[in-house]
Parts: C-alpha cells; sequence; structure tokens
C-alpha cells in the first residue's frame, strides 16, 4: 500500500509538488522547535528572532 501511494505521487506532478512543501514545512518546524523549545539558544534562536521581529514591523508599519 505505501508503495502504491509512493508510486502515485511520483507520476502525480502536483502530489510530488505538495510532498515537497510537507518536507520544507517539517524543516521550519523542527528550526523553530530547536531554536525556541526548552534550552532553545544560540545563533539559530537569535536570526530567528531578528527575522520574525523584523516581518511583524514590516506588517505593522503596512497595516498603519
Amino acid at each position: 500500500m505505501v508503495t502504491e501511494t509512493f508510486k502515485r505521487l511520483r507520476d502525480n506532478e502536483d502530489g510530488v509538488v505538495s510532498f515537497e512543501y510537507v518536507i520544507v514545512a517539517a524543516c521550519i518546524v523542527a528550526a523553530v522547535a530547536a531554536a525556541f523549545g526548552a534550552g532553545g539558544s544560540g545563533a539559530i534562536k537569535d536570526a530567528l528572532s531578528s527575522a520574525i521581529s523584523s516581518v511583524a514591523a514590516k506588517v505593522s508599519s503596512a497595516v498603519t
């Protein structure tokens, strides 16, 4: 059954793209969890905090 699912994904270009998005989303979740989870610190946390603050500020200024 799993083999058949992978065969269908391989043949279906939309499914492959969707599968790639799932992989990218999982990587993003892992990076955020590593940075902000229990004891998260270091360069990843600093970079993500800075990026999130920058995006929040730009959204806030665009709304007002």
